[in-house]
């Protein structure tokens, strides 16, 4: 691994890129006309076509973009990525014809998770975590959210978030943590689901919270899980601690979860495969993104797709991210989820480039420095070896990435 610190600094002019559609609003060069982006103190300082530039950013160190295209770096809005062991073995149990109850009764599913994850140490959780994140940035991550949820008790939920937030220093990655205690009711809580939601808001979430651990709370509302009202006191007990919500909603069944959600202005409403007109109108009031997860309705070869056209209709922003877990989603690569979107979802071209980049960064309530190529941001942006946008959900299987810009610094990528 090499350390955040000894990346280049990405200062000097950029040239010989050619904008991607979005990439920098407000600008208005094609793809097809040389653009230029000067970057000093890790900050954007001015972005638009070469024929354009001021004379006081000519003379910074070049960088040449050999004609690449440039887009915001990606931005994976939903992940669960610091977790113990895997489960392939359930995969493989499904595919030779066992249910859920039965792979469960082999001490399989999240309580399989739950027990991994609380048996390793921080160091553990790190060494398993960071080759999976190292996937993920070589598709052109510059922000990801990392959830917790597999511990399921305070020691344990503390574990995983300290690992979330190791991981960002030492990657040189803008890590948002998010606390889902309200994951699933853990062993030792069965048949008292109003007790641990009790631990969860008076002595989980506070705690985790006064540590500075906490960007945001998250709950999975569904019958599997947590109810309307369980999720409704975990709102309260983040709105009393300043923290922004999300919510895994209407995954499964209509539980009205994103009226709710949208009340408490939620960042993002995810999954959303059920969700109603009514959701959706009310998550367009609150300005809250629907968070799409294709390898999740992949995995699960779920049928019932997300009401795609209302949402477009209604103007909800629309985010797409892997939901990496090692149960429903052991997707590493952003890319494929954007070609998993256009293919399963029907989303076009703009709308996947934008659901990594712009409306992912809003999901994670990192518009202002995160999505865009622009003035006054932290230079995050990615150079491809493609002609066009369209390429970047296109293929599958193959990473086109040029050069990654990640805080200001050259993540991967000689400078030229």
């Amino acid at each position: 691994m090499t350390s955040a610190s000894t990346f280049p600094s990405a200062d000097g002019l950029w040239t010989g890129l050619r904008l991607a559609p979005g990439a920098a609003p407000g600008t208005t060069p094609d793809a097809d006309t040389e653009a230029a982006i000067a970057v000093a103190e890790g900050t954007v300082r001015w972005v638009g076509a070469r024929s354009a530039l001021p004379a006081e950013f000519a003379g910074l160190p070049p960088h040449d973009g050999g004609g690449a295209l440039v887009t915001p770096g990606l931005v994976d809005c939903h992940t669960h990525l610091v977790y113990g062991g895997q489960r392939a073995n359930e995969f493989a149990m499904r595919l030779a014809g066992a249910s859920y109850e039965e792979v469960a009764k082999a001490g399989g599913g999240i309580v399989s998770s739950v027990r991994a994850t609380r048996e390793a140490d921080e160091d553990a959780l790190f060494a398993q975590a960071a080759p999976r994140l190292e996937q993920l940035l070589a598709d052109g991550v510059c922000a990801i959210e990392i959830k917790s949820g597999y511990g399921l008790a305070l020691e344990h939920e503390r574990k995983q978030l300290r690992v979330a937030r190791r991981l960002g220093e030492a990657y040189g990655v803008t890590v948002r943590t998010t606390f889902l205690g309200a994951h699933a009711l853990p062993p030792e809580y069965a048949g008292r689901s109003g007790d641990y939601i009790d631990l969860v808001c008076n002595e989980m979430l506070p705690a985790l919270a006064a540590e500075g651990l906490v960007d945001a709370v998250d709950v999975f509302c569904e019958r599997i899980a947590f109810t309307l009202a369980e999720t409704e006191q975990v709102f309260q007990a983040a709105k009393a601690l300043g923290l922004p919500v999300k919510l895994h909603a209407e995954q499964l069944s209509d539980m009205g979860g994103a009226a709710l959600a949208a009340r408490y202005g939620a960042l993002s409403c995810d999954h959303i495969e059920h969700l109603s007109a009514q959701g959706i109108e009310a998550m367009r009031q609150s300005g809250t993104v629907a968070v799409l997860l294709p390898g999740a309705y992949y995995t699960l070869r779920d049928t019932h797709l997300p009401p795609i056209e209302a949402l477009r209709a209604a103007g909800v922003p629309m985010a797409v991210s892997t939901d990496h877990n090692p149960g429903t989603s052991p997707a590493l690569s952003l890319l494929l989820m954007m070609n998993m979107a256009c293919t399963l979802f029907r989303l076009t071209v703009p709308e996947a480039v934008a659901g990594v980049t712009l409306h992912a960064a809003r999901a994670l309530g990192l518009q202002k420095t995160h999505g865009a190529i622009a003035e006054g941001m932290p230079a995050n942006f990615v150079l491809w070896n493609v002609r066009d946008a369209a390429e970047l959900a296109y293929w599958f299987g193959q990473r086109p990435v040029r050069t990654v810009v990640r805080q200001g610094r050259i993540a991967v990528g000689a400078a030229q």
